[in-house]
């Protein structure tokens, strides 16, 4: 198909709050809710967040007017979108698509939020811009085949992400069409993110998320101002859809735009982990609470999983059992299962205390990951898993097609407020933290950030 690029911008640039169906608005405000709350504990806790400050500062970017969420310094729109972007995902707790294999909230987000405070936009204009934002970035995912872009070493959270990012920071900005699909062009040449901090458990995963965000939000500005970029910036001959991926479906990036909702298919996380080891977890805390497992009698414990995720949290396995940093721990199948066998639940502060723990890290050596036919085929429309547990008195087993969080079995506003406060109330208090969740639950109320984004600065030492 011809045109893409011209159809998403067009899509992106009509598309208005009074467009979109109150379901798409309702979830919409529940992920920006999340993320908020993701960003304001990742300021203050993520081990990667004193260096990325402090390189900001040294680069005198934190004189401006914009905000990030945690911080009571001003900071300019680019180093906003930038440092909102690499907290949203530096937990890995933020929200996630199944089949697009991707997170969205996390580089679209962080963008529309500097171009609101840029521009004075209300919060109406915000969702409306996050889910124009969010239905382009699915979209580029779901054409590209992720598993392909996955193989040659892409993370499509970042390389799909800043297209997002030019789309929400875009409409706030007032673009037209023909401007988005400049800025489109222009963002092409910064698509980017590498899978190899799987290797040593580096930051670059948090990094290029932000990246994604603040370059959506630096192209988007370019060609509002006339800066010229490549108008067939998917489809062309050395565009995004044949750059990315071997075998790209072109119309897959435009199918049912408009008319299905790919927002409505974002999942959350109950964990701050890798999404795919969520439905191997949600079995293994079952098959704890039903046969009241104790972990002196598990002998062995499996864990089955489709290749692409295999790939990610299960292989080398040497590698996976023996996690010594937070990132490294984020992606090890055998660090989470241990975890949640032990304490029933995972929160972020498991990292802490686990990372260093013998006795969780000698029950990592008891699991086994490996690919599963029956959760392949699941895959990609579900995240499934597999587990089975051996114990010395018998095995039990059971299989996980939706794990919680999912569309299908997707969390209650109550759970979403919970894991809100969980993340903010140390460093907001619990009363603030509830102001703030409630300005998020009503943002269509705002006619501007500037209350809302000063309800997240940290009242407390």
């Amino acid at each position: 198909m011809t045109n893409i690029t011209a159809i998403l911008a067009k899509f992106a640039a009509e598309l208005s709050y009074e467009k979109l169906p109150g379901s798409v608005v309702v979830r919409t405000k529940l992920l920006i809710l999340d993320v908020a709350g993701i960003i304001v504990r990742a300021r203050h806790d993520a081990e990667s967040t004193a260096s990325l400050i402090a390189a900001v500062k040294r680069l005198g970017l934190n004189t401006g007017k914009c905000s990030v969420m945690g911080d009571s310094a001003g900071y300019t729109p680019t180093a906003a979108a930038l440092v909102n972007g690499s907290l949203a995902h530096s937990l890995d707790f933020d929200d996630t698509h199944a089949a697009a294999s991707l997170h969205s909230s996390a580089p679209i987000v962080p963008a529309a939020l500097a171009a609101a405070e840029m521009t004075g936009a209300s919060g109406r204009d915000v969702i409306a811009a996050c889910v124009a934002g969010y239905e382009v970035q699915i979209r580029l995912a779901l054409a590209l085949g992720p598993a392909d872009h996955y193989d040659r070493g892409y993370h499509p959270t970042a390389t799909c992400g800043v297209f997002g990012a030019v789309v929400a920071a875009g409409k706030l900005l007032g673009m037209s069409a023909v401007e988005i699909q400049s800025a489109f062009g222009i963002a092409l040449s910064q698509s980017a993110g590498s899978m190899q901090f799987l290797v040593d458990g580096s930051w670059t995963k948090r990094s290029h998320v932000g990246q994604a965000a603040q370059n959506g939000l630096i192209c988007a500005v370019m060609a509002a101002e006339g800066f010229k970029g490549p108008k067939a910036a998917f489809e062309g001959k050395w565009g995004f859809l044949h750059s990315h991926a071997p075998n790209s479906n072109p119309n897959a990036a435009v199918a049912g735009l408009g008319e299905r909702w790919e927002t409505l298919n974002l999942a959350v996380k109950p964990y701050p982990s890798c999404r795919y080891s969520h439905a191997p977890m949600d079995g293994l805390i079952q098959l704890r609470e039903t046969h009241d497992i104790e972990i002196e009698d598990i002998k062995e414990v499996d864990v089955g999983l489709a290749e692409t995720g295999w790939k990610i949290i299960g292989d080398p396995a040497d590698g996976k059992h023996k996690p010594k940093t937070v990132v490294d721990g984020q992606f090890s199948m055998p660090f989470c299962a241990a975890v949640v066998l032990r304490e029933g639940k995972m929160s972020w502060d498991d990292y802490a205390k686990h990372l260093s723990d013998g006795e969780t890290l000698a029950l990592c050596e008891r699991v086994r990951v490996f690919i599963d036919p029956r959760v392949e085929e699941l895959f990609p429309s579900y995240m499934s898993g597999t587990v089975r547990i051996s114990t010395s008195y018998g095995q039990y087993e059971t299989l996980i097609k939706v794990p919680l969080g999912e569309p299908e079995n997707f969390m209650a506003q109550e759970a979403f407020q919970d894991k809100f406060d969980g993340l903010c109330a140390p460093y907001l208090g619990e009363e603030q933290s509830s102001k703030f969740a409630d300005a998020l639950l009503h943002l269509e109320e705002a006619n501007s950030l500037a209350s809302i984004m000063a309800l997240s600065q940290p009242v407390l030492n």
